[in-house]
């Protein structure tokens, strides 16, 4: 599988996980659904790690984590606190937006890592990637605009800023992806297994302070989106992880093709959730998904 293909899978279970992550948050504390789906995950890695320690070559080696240093351990621990930090932006914005809203601005996240590509890492675009940077923002001007119909004002509601924090994090995130994949060649099993299993160090004491109502809570519902949360997003992380190990793919376009999961999740926003205003946020969103191919043609 080329790297491309296993960015179209990617992008497949994204959009699962957004709609996965629209159910389990709706009208639903956001804390405890944080951690289930994130111990969902990490118990994965647990069961794999220990049937590779009861019978080594039990599992193909591309399940199978390296053994690592302590500072290895740490750079996998900042991965877990940057992805910490996005998840706690997008899951609490998602739980309050539109997911035909919230979705496609998640998608201007491949702009962003555009950026901090040509910045940091030092990729060039093309003008046809650049064309297709201008059209994804005057989309997203009129996605706003379609927000607005709908009471949603994108300068001043906090769920919109939550939303865009989240996936700036996710940008950062991206790159970082890229420096441990591709330039610290770390292998794709290991960075799964120890992101997941380094993101119960950052959400765990949020759940317990949840659980003890230390603070003003809302009240938990389990939903069975919780663990599919987790299971979508094993499957797309490790499609992403693979596509990003190839030394032709550039981070920037990974990212770009990558958020083709705005159809899924947009559609099934309409569909399963029956959010209203759709057709009029659609001009928006293909303009949006146009930039992306643009930006990947380019």
């Amino acid at each position: 599988m080329n790297w491309i293909a296993a960015t179209l899978l990617s992008a497949l279970f994204i959009g699962i996980y957004d709609l996965c992550t629209k159910h389990a948050v709706r009208a639903n504390a956001v804390t405890p659904v944080l951690f289930l789906s994130t111990l969902t995950g990490a118990t994965v890695w647990f069961v794999l790690l220990l049937a590779q320690a009861i019978h080594p070559g039990f599992l193909s080696p591309s399940l199978v984590p390296d053994a690592l240093t302590w500072k290895q351990h740490l750079q996998l621990l900042l991965k877990s606190g940057i992805v910490a930090a996005s998840w706690v932006g997008t899951y609490f914005a998602l739980k309050h937006l539109p997911l035909s809203l919230g979705a496609p601005i998640r998608a201007m996240s491949p702009m962003l890592t555009l950026f901090g590509a040509i910045l940091i890492l030092g990729e060039r675009p093309t003008g046809l990637e650049i064309f297709g940077i201008l059209i994804t923002l005057g989309s997203f001007v009129g996605l706003s605009v379609a927000g607005s119909r709908e009471g949603i004002h994108f300068h001043r509601d906090k769920w919109v800023w939550f939303l865009i924090t989240g996936t700036l994090f996710g940008a950062v995130s991206s790159l970082y992806d890229k420096y441990l994949l591709g330039t610290l060649k770390f292998s794709v099993p290991t960075v799964q297994c120890w992101f997941q299993i380094y993101l119960l160090v950052f959400f765990a004491p949020f759940a317990l302070g949840w659980k003890l109502r230390l603070w003003q809570r809302n009240e938990f519902h389990w939903r069975w989106s919780v663990p599919c949360i987790a299971l979508a997003l094993l499957v797309a992380d490790y499609a992403y992880f693979w596509a990003l190990r190839n030394p032709d793919a550039l981070i920037s376009l990974v990212m770009s093709l990558r958020r083709a999961s705005t159809l899924v999740a947009f559609a099934g926003g309409l569909y399963f959730f029956r959010e209203s205003n759709g057709w009029k946020k659609l001009p928006a969103v293909i303009g949006i998904l146009i930039g992306i191919v643009l930006t990947l043609l380019g």
